[in-house]
């Protein structure tokens, strides 16, 4: 992109809110440059920027009027990052799903290419007031998916957000925040150190120059990122009311997987990831099930099953007879076992020392009866694997 062009979208960065559809149809049809030529030209001639009230246009022009684009990619540069546009090789192409709600450029912090992580990368989202299980599972989710070679990216929020940035960060993974300031503002102050650390580990970007303060609207911008950016979006506890919700929604409207975590059905904070799952979200509880859904044919996650006990190894005659045989402490003779499991009494009989081999029964004189039950090993695993 010529450096007139690249020059103006960071000016504009300054002057558009994100994902203002309006102003994206202008860079469309006008180009950067001639945009801020049009908000700037003194007198402004009306109907120049069309579709917006005139207005807008007027608080639109008070903002351009004092933009310093050079002094904003100085800051950057000073803090380490660097300014992406469309058109550059570093440029995620997905983001153009957006259509004019596109950003007008990325500021980037951090040394990885920005594309090529984006084209393997997944987000992790959730509650900022999140519970110890929601937190237990981001952090779980995303060091399983960043062992697994993907990118994990988030919003690098309190709760479920910190969470899976930290889980990626512990395993050496690599991670992307997605913040609504500037990348040289630290937001929330409780993440500085989160913050520098994915900034040398991975990358921190915004859609806002540098210096730029958040607001609420633009955490619910910021979403809409974070949706087209990644391959599908996990969603680890979110009410009813909620900005994940909106990153998931928005990955729905743009095709991308949605995934939901479960959690319990009294909870207030799983109610919206439920939510979800009742529609065309996926739900998903580990790593393998997420790279499952978003990966390559082939990346299957393991069959589960139930544990496997030893009277389900019996061949159905011996299972028969073990289940012919009466209650624990009482006694039965062959022939009375064989009457009730239907066999002959040599069969049983030849089963009966089968199963006395494998511990299942004990003999008693003539009579036999089930071997009393083994105490539980205190380390097996409850709920299957």
């Amino acid at each position: 992109m010529p450096d007139e062009e690249r020059l103006a979208r960071a000016a504009l960065t300054r002057v558009i809110e994100p994902g203002d559809e309006h102003a994206g149809r202008w860079l469309r049809e006008l180009g950067a440059a001639e945009v801020l030529a049009r908000l700037t030209s003194s007198p402004y001639r009306d109907g120049a920027l069309t579709g917006a009230s005139e207005r807008r246009v007027q608080g639109l022009r008070i903002r351009a009027a004092g933009v310093e684009p050079g002094r904003d990619l100085d800051a950057a540069r000073a803090a380490g990052a660097r300014f992406v546009v469309p058109g550059d090789p570093e440029w995620p192409s997905q983001l153009d799903d957006l259509g004019d709600a596109r950003p007008v450029g990325l500021w980037v912090r951090g040394r990885p290419d920005l594309r090529r992580w984006a084209l393997r990368s997944v987000a992790v989202v959730g509650a900022r007031a999140c519970t110890p299980y929601g937190a237990h599972m981001a952090a779980t989710l995303a060091s399983g998916l960043a062992e697994r070679g993907w990118v994990v990216v988030s919003g690098a929020a309190f709760g479920i957000d910190g969470a899976a940035h930290r889980g990626t960060l512990a395993v050496g993974g690599a991670t992307v925040a997605v913040l609504a300031c500037g990348v040289d503002v630290v937001y929330p102050r409780g993440h500085a150190e989160l913050l520098e650390r994915i900034s040398q580990q991975g990358l921190v970007m915004s859609e806002l120059p540098p210096g730029a303060h958040p607001t609420p609207s633009r955490f619910v911008l910021r979403n809409r990122v974070i949706a087209a950016l990644t391959r599908g979006t996990v969603v680890v506890e979110a009410q009813y009311r909620s900005g994940s919700l909106v990153t998931a929604r928005g990955a729905q409207r743009l095709g991308r997987f949605t995934m939901g975590v479960p959690g319990p059905a009294t909870s207030g904070l799983s109610a919206g990831v439920h939510e979800l799952l009742r529609g065309e979200a996926v739900l998903v509880t580990e790593a393998a099930e997420v790279a499952e859904l978003v990966g390559r044919i082939g990346d299957l996650a393991p069959a589960r099953r139930g544990p496997v006990l030893p009277r389900d190894l019996l061949d159905p005659a011996g299972a028969r007879v073990l289940e012919a045989m009466p209650a624990r402490g009482r006694t039965v003779t062959a022939p009375s076992l064989a009457r009730g499991a239907g066999a002959t009494v040599d069969d049983v009989l030849g089963r009966l020392y089968e199963l006395h081999a494998l511990g299942f029964v004990e003999r008693r004189g003539d009579a036999w009866q089930l071997a009393p039950a083994a105490p539980p090993d205190p380390n097996t695993r409850r709920g299957g694997a």
